[in-house]
């Protein structure tokens, strides 16, 4: 996956908007309480990088985008959230207006080849280059031609519409309509699955995970030559996934960690680690990992499995654990494991989402965010992890092939880290990882894990 880097120049060539192909009742559809989880201040929002090394002898640039743009405004017919507008409604809470305003649709053109974008560092190659600005709407696409005629497909989406569970059954969709097959899912925005309970309930552990906005502490001022985020993008293999699950399983566990648990365990470790800081041994280091609620919610019923295979919004909770840094740093990585299986095993019950929707419902309508992300937080490092396995990049065939990489950009604006791990596009089991992490971080893992995270 390693590629050279070197500075190109992107030519915005057409801008246009790509409404839904069949009109549409004007409606208003209300945010879920699990949506109104996700506040304005997470909207540096995710996009997904579709790279082809080319089109194909019977594809030319110009027939791809008017595949691209014929399939869109088919899959927004049944995907009409995507094509709305957020506005506030009378409360102040964020509402969707369905009214097919429509997609930014960005055609571009970038002099540099495929083989030599610079993906390892997609700060330089993707961020404000191949990926669109969101400026209007709820998702903007830029389809970009390369100089060796491959091309890159990148979505910034709003994320307090869509998950990325919601955000792949689209691109599934799309790249279905381009191939001219029915579709093997048709979303659901039936909000009733996620209503609040009468009377309400909630777990006392979710005043810690989460915190409404009045309660923050106020924003840090920003400091002179402070370490930044940055991003990478690391390519890791089944062998050495293997190997941190054997490492980060403990001999009296009854069930090997998962390999999202132990990839989350050693870099929980590694962060530990890099904080040079006073007072190690009471100083804490945060990490959240996000769990995806329906299969939670479903719990063995078999409709509400199927409605919530077909939901579009967000179904998410941000569990996360906290330990002395010196804990993390010194304690085998098998302890590290037990510790991320047990506050993740408290996040993965049906009562634990039902309490977060009862919850969010108790606080409206004041919006809330997750507690470790609050600005001004001193006590230590923190970083989330959010597994992208399931992005379908092998399924995103829009006509002419398999996609040489898929992947999520997220530097989302936060004073705290992010990682995502997604599937390899060309060998199974293999892993493409995204971290957006501080600079010293970045570097420790390049120096003490280089057999593990290859650029």
């Amino acid at each position: 996956m390693s590629s050279s880097g070197g500075e190109f120049m992107v030519t915005v060539r057409r801008k246009e908007v790509v409404a839904a192909m069949l009109p549409m009742q004007k409606h208003w559809l209300p945010l879920s309480n699990l949506d109104l989880l996700l506040p304005p201040l997470m909207l540096p929002c995710s996009s997904v990088i579709e790279a082809s090394a080319s089109g194909g002898d019977d594809f030319t640039f110009g027939s791809m985008v008017r595949v691209l743009k014929e399939a869109m405004a088919q899959a927004l017919v049944p995907y009409y959230a995507f094509a709305g507008e957020i506005l506030s409604n009378s409360l102040g809470e964020a509402e969707l207006l369905c009214n097919n305003r429509g997609v930014d649709f960005l055609e571009a053109y970038a002099d540099v080849k495929l083989q030599d974008l610079n993906l390892y560092n997609p700060d330089e190659s993707i961020e404000g280059k191949l990926a669109p600005t969101r400026k209007h709407g709820v998702l903007s696409v830029q389809v970009t031609e390369l100089k060796c005629g491959g091309i890159v497909v990148a979505c910034t989406f709003d994320h307090r519409i869509a998950d990325a569970y919601s955000t792949n059954m689209f691109l599934v969709s799309w790249a279905e309509m381009a191939q001219s097959k029915p579709l093997s899912v048709i979303p659901s925005f039936r909000r009733s699955l996620l209503n609040p309970r009468h009377p309400g309930s909630y777990a006392p552990s979710l005043d810690h995970m989460y915190v409404p906005i009045s309660a923050l502490p106020p924003p840090k001022v920003p400091q002179p030559g402070a370490d930044p985020l940055i991003s990478r993008l690391y390519y890791v293999t089944a062998e050495k996934l293997s190997l941190l699950q054997t490492l980060a399983t403990s001999k009296s566990s009854s069930y090997k960690r998962t390999k999202l648990e132990s990839l989350s365990a050693f870099l929980w470790k590694m962060v530990a680690k890099s904080a040079h800081m006073e007072n190690a041994n009471q100083k804490i280091c945060k990490m959240s990992v996000v769990v995806d609620g329906r299969k939670r919610l479903s719990c063995g019923d078999e409709d509400m499995t199927t409605a919530m295979a077909s939901y579009f919004g967000n179904v998410l909770s941000f569990p996360f654990g906290e330990k002395i840094v010196n804990d993390l740093k010194e304690k085998p990585l098998s302890w590290v494991g037990d510790e991320v299986h047990d506050f993740l095993e408290a996040a993965m019950t049906k009562e634990h989402f039902l309490g977060l929707i009862d919850w969010v419902e108790a606080h409206r309508p004041e919006p809330a965010t997750l507690n470790m992300c609050c600005s001004g937080n001193s006590d230590g490092p923190g970083f989330m992890v959010s597994s992208g396995q399931r992005f379908p990049v092998t399924k995103v065939d829009f006509r002419w092939g398999r996609p040489a990489l898929g992947s999520y950009h997220f530097p989302w604006g936060e004073e705290v880290g992010y990682v995502m791990p997604m599937p390899s596009p060309t060998v199974d089991g293999d892993w493409v990882v995204y971290m957006h992490l501080l600079k010293a971080q970045i570097e420790l893992i390049e120096t003490e894990a280089a057999d593990i995270f290859s650029p």
